[in-house]
């Protein structure tokens, strides 16, 4: 490893059976040797608390710790993630097993970095319709809508939840039961309150760990994070820690969480999406500054697990084009990522993850991805740092807004998180580096142009932070449409002060009836009806008024095709200020502090400006 030009090592994520193959019968030995061996060669330890695998005899000691589907099943032992995140007993044994590890290593040299858990929501893990969790939601309801005991206000919920259509007015908190197994579908603002007590149950379980390694280690705290997983807040859990890293797996997404059509999965299926990626780049740079100490766009982030070749989840698993693996790490360090980590260094010839790729193959031969890191180690060495700066453009990103389209989408296949990443795509077709940023922020200083798609909840001090930052602004459709008990808000959405614009009536489309707009274009999917006196900037084809403005702030009332986009986003860009250059299929580029970066995603050769890029081609140009 250290050879090869490795400087970080993830270990001990799933030892939990090894540890303590008995209740109590504690075995440390071997990762003691493990970690002296690895600092010894000047490698770093990562180190994972191994709460992600309880061995088979915790749930002897607690048989109620297990997950329940919304079909009420049990999620059982056998592979992994098998617990409830609202049980208390598992709770406890996770904070004895993450005080053992602290106590034991904290002050350990070669321990660098701590890792909590692993990949919380994976394999929809987040939501349970145990019996712990429903008493635990009771308890987060009458905290929610406190009275003046320690009851709660059943009343306010009453009020709040508009309970008394279908006479669904509750009496005591002891009546409300989770939002699964209803004849039809649940009240939104019901569903709408137990997604967010299910992420407040996963910061806590992080916090209770969190808490306990900084008793023990000066050590950074991080979580590694996954490709479109939103069950849970990640700005929220973010908060806690030092740096966020995520898990990416470019070929392994492209099937089932990008979006692509068939035509764009043949295309990209060895090199995978140019942008979804980079979207994750940027979204968990903006969660490692969660904390607020490094500005907005500019937190601390990590790969932890960067595909090294052919997965074993995917729908269909080829093998990534040659250099595709240094693209990857070449981009995500142009993003911004302090490390990047490969998964994994030995292919395993065992269990459910044998026909996951290594940097060795299970013979210990070495992989593809082993001489693509030796690659980018050798170019490290003679190229400077990145530089990162504060991109033009922001765009932000709701975890709450996610959770409301998904109760009411209105439309089969309208999803916040799709409407967003076109909207990235857009950005990034034109050329644009991009900043994710949190619904949390105010300061907008430094952007030439915000957007804001779909973002259902805003509360009036983030309407009035956006029109007085003097960027554009590009809002809608949805945004403003609900307030935060999910209630249409009266006036109608936006009600933004200064902008003239009121969402009359709305739609959803079939995915075979696009409206065509004047001047190219469509809108699919989603269209809204707008009334007032702003002026009209995009119409459709038939003369209905599709995007409204008025000074710096823009409605858009449907979900516009790339075309679409293209076009109000050039517009928006020239009025802002901001140089775009329409970049060729799978192209991208990345402005940092010194240099540009460009990245050719293609199966085969394209010209760019700056010359032509081969197949995985990665350019570095000074600025």
């Amino acid at each position: 490893m250290a050879a090869l030009g490795l400087t970080w090592v993830r270990i001990g994520e799933f030892a939990w059976g090894r540890l303590e193959p008995t209740p109590g019968d504690l075995h440390f030995g071997w990762l003691d040797e493990a970690i002296a061996v690895l600092g010894a060669a000047g490698l770093r330890v990562v180190l994972g608390t191994p709460t992600a695998t309880p061995p088979r005899w915790m749930l002897t000691r607690h048989p109620d710790m297990l997950a329940v589907d919304d079909q009420g099943r049990l999620r059982g032992f056998g592979s992994r993630r098998h617990y409830c995140f609202s049980h208390a007993g598992y709770l406890e044994e996770c904070r004895r097993i993450t005080t053992l590890l602290a106590q034991r290593y904290g002050a350990n040299p070669h321990v660098a970095a701590w890792q909590t858990d692993n990949e919380y929501g994976c394999h929809d893990t987040v939501i349970s319709y145990s019996e712990a969790a429903r008493a635990a939601f009771r308890g987060w309801l009458r905290m929610a809508y406190p009275g003046n005991g320690n009851d709660g206000d059943i009343g306010a919920l009453n009020a709040a939840w508009g309970n008394v259509f279908w006479s669904m007015d509750y009496a005591d908190f002891d009546e409300i039961d989770l939002p699964n197994l209803t004849v039809t579908e649940p009240n939104p603002a019901h569903v709408l309150a137990f997604r967010r007590f299910s992420s407040d149950q996963v910061v806590a379980f992080n916090r209770a760990q969190v808490d306990i390694i900084r008793q023990h280690s000066a050590a950074p705290v991080s979580h590694n994070y996954m490709g479109r997983v939103t069950d849970f807040d990640h700005f929220d859990l973010g908060a806690d820690l030092d740096i966020a890293t995520w898990d990416s797996y470019p070929l392994g997404f492209l099937e089932d969480r990008v979006g692509a059509t068939p035509e764009q999965q043949r295309h990209f299926a060895r090199q995978g999406d140019p942008d979804f990626q980079a979207f994750h780049h940027d979204l968990y740079r903006a969660v490692g500054a969660a904390q607020g100490a490094h500005g907005a766009g500019r937190g601390r982030w990590w790969v932890m697990e960067q595909q090294p070749g052919p997965v074993n989840w995917a729908p269909h698993n080829p093998a990534p084009l040659p250099g595709m693996v240094r693209l990857w790490t070449w981009e995500a360090f142009a993003h911004g990522a302090e490390a990047v980590c490969y998964f994994r260094w030995r292919q395993a010839p065992f269990a459910q993850e044998q026909m996951h790729t290594g940097m060795l193959r299970p013979d210990g031969a070495e992989a593809q991805a082993f001489h693509e890191a030796a690659m980018v180690a050798a170019e490290l060495a003679d190229a400077p740092d990145v530089a990162q700066r504060q991109a033009r453009v922001g765009l932000i990103f709701d975890y709450g807004a996610e959770w409301m389209w998904q109760i009411q989408p209105h439309g089969a296949g309208l999803c916040y998180f799709d409407l967003v990443l076109q909207h990235y795509r857009a950005l990034r077709r034109l050329g644009l580096s991009v900043d994710i940023l949190p619904p949390s922020v105010r300061d907008f200083a430094g952007y030439g142009l915000v957007l804001a798609p779909g973002l259902m909840v805003v509360p009036d001090d983030l309407k009035a932070a956006l029109s007085a930052s003097g960027a554009q602004v590009l809002i809608g459709p949805r945004t403003a449409a609900r307030d935060g008990e999910f209630r249409m808000p009266v006036p109608l959405p936006p009600a933004w002060n200064g902008l003239d614009v009121t969402v009359s009536r709305l739609q959803s489309l079939r995915a075979d009836m696009p409206v065509p707009l004047a001047g190219g274009g469509a809108v699919t999917g989603w269209l809204e009806e707008l009334e007032g006196g702003a002026e009209v900037v995009l119409r459709t084809a038939s003369g209905d008024a599709v995007a409204m403005r008025a000074g710096k702030v823009t409605y858009m009332g449907g979900w516009g095709d790339g075309e679409a986009l293209r076009l109000l986003l050039s517009e928006l860009c020239a009025l802002a200020g901001i140089a775009v250059q329409e970049l060729p299929e799978g192209v991208r580029i990345r402005d940092t502090g010194t240099e540009r970066f460009w990245f050719n995603h293609n199966p085969h050769p394209v010209d760019t400006p700056v010359g032509a890029l081969p197949v995985a081609g990665v350019l570095r140009v000074p600025v």
